[in-house]
Formats: C-alpha cells, structure tokens, sequence
C-alpha cells in the first residue's frame, strides 16, 4: 500500500457552517469533486448512498466521498455543522485514494468537537453556505471564491485551520482502512506510477515497462484486475482531477487540459463531455451561475 506522509497532505478548506432544517433539507442524487463531512447536533435525517441508508443522528460524524452519487432526506428538525475540503490536485495519491473512510463514526468527545467546528465556523464565516440546496452552492460561484482567499491566506492562519480539519479528519482514520486495489504487485506499481504521474502523457508502453511485462499482456491483465483498460482508468482520473480544477479554479479550459498532460484541448474536451455528459465550458458555465 502506498503510504501518506501527514505532512504531505494538503487538506484545503472550501466550506463550514452550522446549518438548521426543519423538514427542509431534502435533496435527490447529490455529487461533487470534495469531500463532505456532516457532524449532526440534534434531530435525524437520512443520508441515502448507493449501498446502504445511514440514520444520521446526534454525536456522530458523516463521511461523503468526492464524486459519490447520494441523496438526503429530512422530515422534521435537523441540525448540523458540514465541513467540505478537498486535497490540493498533484501528482501523487490523496490519502482518500489511499484509505476507505467510514461513512459514519461515534464522536467520543461531543464538547471537544463542538469546539472544533466552532473555531473553524468563527474563523471562516465567509466560508458558510449561502444556502441549503446543494444545487445552488455546489453551482455557486462563490465556491471558486472560497478555493481562492484560502489559497491566499497566511501561513500561520492555513496551520490553525489545517489542525482542526486533521483532528475531524483523524476520527474517521482512526476506522480506516487501506484500500485493497490488488493484490497483484506489478498491478499496484502500475496504479501508483498513474497516480503519480496523472498530470503528465501516461503512455501504456510505459506502464507494461513498470509492471515488467509486454504491452498486450499488461492491458489483458489490467482489465482483469480492475475491469476496465489502463487507458479508460487513466481518462477517468484525468477527467476527476480537471472536474476539481475547473470547479475551483479560473483557469481556461484550455489550461486545465495542459496541467493535465493533454497537448490536444480539443481532444480532452471531447473527453470530458464523453465522461461527464457535459463539456467543460459547459461544466464551468454551470458552477459559474
């Protein structure tokens, strides 16, 4: 398994609030490129997800990964603190590549993360939702906003922040569990060479000369272990990390493309659209709005 150093990460901060429902907080086939955790004060909802439907309740945290398709369902009083970040796009793993996170946790210690949330809400109000509808904040232009002052704030304000995030963070990886992608060695070279390497040309001649085996028999033995071709996996990244950069950047699509190894933008927004059924210009109009 590959291995995240902690000072490596690079956990960045786009929301935190408290949020009170009442019935109000009812929303179908929710996704987005980061990462939501919801830590619930009191009242209940439902948080439906692909494989099972989680009771959210008091004292316990909730964790949503980025690109997850789930829906939320609310019939009385709710309320809430949610927290979204996302790790900084590189080339490397992100520690929720590495780990599978819980989707629900205990908090042992309610008074302590209480504290938590009310230091990160204080110190970043302008970080609160403007509203509930995830189609409207996840669509927000405010959001590339959020990405941009916390990009441009002091150092010393980053650590504070970067803490508290860890400490939340730290509850759900106190249950983690590394991902289990194979068990085949040269699969697991070839997966952390595309990963480290996501922003660059990826060629499959390349990664059969990593795993020490010919082409054909690498891309016959990729789709065997992962059920897809080395090249469909490596688009699919691709596509995830330009998802994240055009939500949170201004860069021109353009750009975007050339950060991620694409000397051809047409060719990626081609890509794009195939992937997301949505161009990127179109992409970037609607979170924009």
């Amino acid at each position: 398994m590959m291995q995240i150093p902690i000072e490596s990460m690079n956990l960045l901060l786009l929301n935190v609030g408290h949020a009170r429902h009442n019935a109000d907080w009812n929303w179908k086939n929710v996704s987005s490129p980061f990462v939501r955790i919801f830590y619930v004060t009191s009242g209940e909802a439902l948080l439906h997800m692909p494989e099972q439907t989680f009771t959210l309740r008091p004292g316990y945290m909730y964790f949503v990964p980025a690109y997850q398709v789930h829906s939320y369902e609310c019939h009385g009083l709710f309320d809430l603190y949610y927290m979204h970040m996302y790790e900084g796009v590189r080339n490397e793993m992100n520690v929720f590549e590495v780990y599978e996170m819980p989707t629900e946790v205990k908090v042992d210690g309610r008074q302590e993360m209480d504290t938590l949330f009310e230091y990160l809400c204080s110190e970043r109000p302008d970080a609160q939702l403007p509203q509930s509808d995830p189609t409207s904040y996840d669509t927000n232009s405010q959001t590339s906003d959020y990405a941009q002052r916390y990009r441009g704030m002091d150092l010393w304000e980053k650590m504070e922040l970067r803490g508290a995030m860890l400490m939340i963070l730290a509850c759900f990886m106190r249950h983690a569990k590394p991902r289990v992608w194979t068990s085949d060695e040269r699969m697991k070279r070839v997966l952390e060479h595309v990963h480290n390497h996501i922003t660059d040309n990826i060629d499959v001649e390349e990664l059969a000369n990593v795993a020490c085996v010919t082409k054909p028999y690498l891309i016959r033995l990729f789709k065997r272990e992962f059920g897809t071709s080395p090249i469909q996996y490596i688009n699919k990244k691709k596509v995830e990390r330009a998802g994240l950069l055009l939500f949170t950047t201004d860069l021109p699509v353009k750009e975007v493309a050339w950060q991620l190894g694409f000397s051809d933008d047409s060719y990626f927004i081609r890509l794009f659209r195939k992937q997301m059924n949505i161009t990127p210009q179109e992409y970037r109009a609607r979170v924009k709005s």
